[in-house]
């Protein structure tokens, strides 16, 4: 039996994530602390799995490779690919772009929010009533929009990873219609009402001031292409292709969008130096989750929805995709895949993706786009502020979805 204490250095890691940066803020914005705290807690686990275990380092390290290069990739890609424009802010065209952020987001997330929002504030950069449109557009395109498809969201990939065919999680798609088809209606009725107590004065200079979108850096387009063509090969030919597509647009790509994005390398650095750690420190608490699963009497689709879920609200989405459906793994039902019923993964799938939504810290996507949307200048909700808005819009989705899909 793997023994607890093993679990201790991912249960650390991922608290220190969720909580240093609210608690000691200065010191996690540099990767090196980032890199210092994920080291000291993988390597005593580290040292237990090359006396205990040592394929399973193999294992892990392979599914990390696979993991960063597909984020790397598609951020480097991302990266040259600039969208640009200033639409009327009116409640239809702030509903269509939340649509067309959901769809999208089954594609290419997390990266489509970085991409989408900023044309999104400057579409709605003459109104005054905007606290609620970064908290929509969080809900929508950064958590909630990326169900179908194991490129919406980093816990479905994990699942790719791990057996889960590709195209399955188009069953999700009941749920997903659901849930986005709620959300776009609840911000429709809201935009309308904050539209209508809109000055004059603002309106009037949001009907003048009217770009059409346009996208730069097209060529990026096509290696984005071959990065999606990649999923579907086998390793290492798929990590492979996805570095090659990366190094092209870095060297062939439009070099005015990047400018346009001010990118930068440290987003990325820092999801490889996290994630570097999780995979490591997963390990163990993986096992015993395998082990011990009866003990927990997590047993109902219903458990797994909201467990997985409110984990997923302040813990990243990921690794507790992996450790819930370890957890089901381990209880031996009738499996239909990967170990599992259908529903139990059905379960754990769509509580990852949705309940991300909750606060700023369930998903890596949540707080950029509050950073930008704060370094734009428009208004946002604070930390507990944002919970209450997940609160009230949010939760009665989740009740709905256990009772209809779940119970």
């Amino acid at each position: 039996m793997t023994p607890l204490w093993t679990a201790l250095p991912f249960v650390g890691l991922l608290l220190g994530i969720a909580i240093l940066p609210l608690a000691i803020s200065h010191f996690w914005e540099s990767n090196r602390n980032k890199g210092i705290v994920a080291a000291l807690l993988s390597i005593p686990v580290l040292f237990w799995l090359f006396q205990n275990d040592p394929h399973a380092i193999l294992d892990t390290t392979h599914e990390y490779l696979s993991f960063i290069c597909l984020l790397g990739s598609l951020f480097v890609i991302s990266g040259g690919i600039g969208v640009t424009g200033d639409l009327e802010g009116t409640p239809r065209v702030n509903t269509i772009f939340l649509g067309l952020g959901a769809i999208l987001a089954n594609f290419i997330a997390p990266v489509v929010p970085m991409k989408l929002i900023r044309p999104f504030l400057k579409t709605n950069s003459e109104r005054k009533i905007t606290a609620h449109l970064p908290v929509f557009f969080i809900f929508v395109v950064s958590n909630c929009g990326g169900m179908l498809t194991p490129l919406g969201d980093p816990p479905l990939f994990l699942g790719y990873l791990r057996g889960v065919p590709f195209f399955w999680t188009l069953k999700l798609f009941p749920i997903w219609a659901f849930t986005i088809g709620a959300l776009l209606a609840i911000f429709f009725i809201w935009d309308s009402r904050a539209h209508r107590h809109e000055t004059r004065k603002a309106l009037a200079a949001d009907r003048t001031h009217i770009q059409p979108i346009r996208l730069m850096g097209w060529s990026n387009v096509l290696f984005l292409g071959g990065v999606l063509y990649s999923v579907f090969l086998p390793s290492p030919w798929r990590e492979i292709l996805m570095i090659h597509m990366a190094l092209l647009s870095l060297f062939f790509g439009s070099k005015k969008a990047r400018h346009h994005n001010q990118f930068t390398w440290g987003p990325i650095l820092e999801v490889a130096i996290l994630f570097a750690g999780i995979f490591v420190t997963m390990v163990p608490a993986l096992m015993i989750l395998g082990e011990r699963a009866a003990a927990f009497g997590v047993r109902e689709p219903w458990h797994f929805f909201w467990l997985t879920g409110i984990l997923s609200s302040f813990l990243d989405n990921a690794p507790t995709y992996l450790t819930f459906l370890s957890l089901g793994q381990g209880l031996h039902l009738p499996a239909d895949l990967v170990g599992v019923p259908t529903k139990i993964l059905e379960a754990i799938s769509a509580g990852a993706v949705l309940m991300g939504a909750n606060s700023y810290i369930g998903n890596g996507p949540n707080f950029m786009v509050k950073a930008i949307v704060d370094h734009a200048g428009f208004k946002t909700p604070s930390f507990f502020g944002y919970m209450w808005y997940a609160a009230k819009v949010l939760v009665p989705l989740y009740l709905l979805v256990h009772l209809i899909f779940f119970r």
